[in-house]
């Protein structure tokens, strides 16, 4: 072995060069190498995240409408005037004619510049023909999904950054219908009732007793589609509020969706004069 390093050293041993060992020349080196594992290349598995669209790289926004309120249709001009001018409004009809964003709107609208300080959302814990089971969370939590469709709206109308300010400091509060007995609707309150049609008669009058001086409220519903088997709360005090002052009941009806031309077809299908 010993032999074998001095052969080496003096084959590359060069006199012309001062007697210094000659330069092993690249491609020497190369094959050299050749045997060798190389060390990965750091830039092979690097990604370029400019590359995707500009739309996927940003959390949704929903759009914020900073325009008044402005009525589709005849029907919501007179709904809009009713919720304005009265204490207590009732808006019934089929889905898609604008009852529960035309209230939200105009709540939304009266928050901002100050006519109100809270807004309170409600409506009854009820499915729609099926059981959700557990739902994970504080009350908060479980109750936001019966919600959901009036902070869209609140979003549009005072942008996502004021209503989730406003959640967090108590200035729109969403709470099940259950949870409304003990309170009293104040006049700087706009309190807004959804999905009245699976109310019980003892459930709303729970909740009309509510009412303080100049509070505003409105209830909405579609006495088509109630979900309960027994008395409808919603038709019970339709009658029973007839003629009183500072109440209106303002009805929809098909012709004045608005959803879509399909959804107003639909509904031909399924409920035929």
């Amino acid at each position: 072995m010993a032999k074998r390093a001095q052969v080496n050293r003096q084959a590359r041993y060069n006199p012309e060069y001062g007697g210094r060992y000659r330069e092993e020349s690249r491609p020497g080196k190369e094959a050299r190498r050749k045997g060798k594992s190389r060390l990965p290349d750091p830039d092979h598995n690097i990604v370029d995240l400019s590359a995707h669209s500009s739309q996927l790289a940003t959390a949704y926004a929903p759009h914020r409408c900073k325009t008044p309120l402005s009525p589709q249709t005849s029907a919501q001009q007179r709904y809009i005037a009713a919720i304005r001018s009265h204490c207590l409004t009732f808006g019934i009809g089929p889905a898609g004619t604008g009852k529960s964003y035309c209230a939200g709107a105009l709540a939304a609208e009266a928050l901002e510049s100050g006519r109100i300080e809270r807004i309170i959302l409600t409506r009854p814990a009820v499915e729609a023909g099926e059981n959700l089971g557990f739902l994970p969370g504080e009350l908060e939590d479980k109750y936001a999904v019966y919600i959901d469709a009036f902070r869209d709206i609140l979003n549009e109308r005072l942008g996502s950054g004021v209503v989730d300010y406003c959640l967090r400091h108590g200035r729109i509060v969403g709470a099940p219908l259950a949870y409304m007995r003990g309170k009293t609707f104040s006049n700087n309150t706009f309190v807004i009732l959804d999905e009245a049609q699976n109310t019980t008669p003892a459930q709303m009058k729970m909740f009309l007793t509510r009412i303080g001086e100049q509070a505003k409220v409105v209830i909405n519903g579609d006495l088509r589609q109630s979900d309960l088997r027994g008395p409808n709360g919603l038709a019970d005090a339709i009658e029973r509020v007839q003629g009183l002052p500072g109440v209106y009941v303002h009805s929809f009806e098909r012709s004045d969706i608005v959803r879509s031309g399909l959804v107003r077809r639909i509904m031909d299908r399924y409920e035929p004069d």
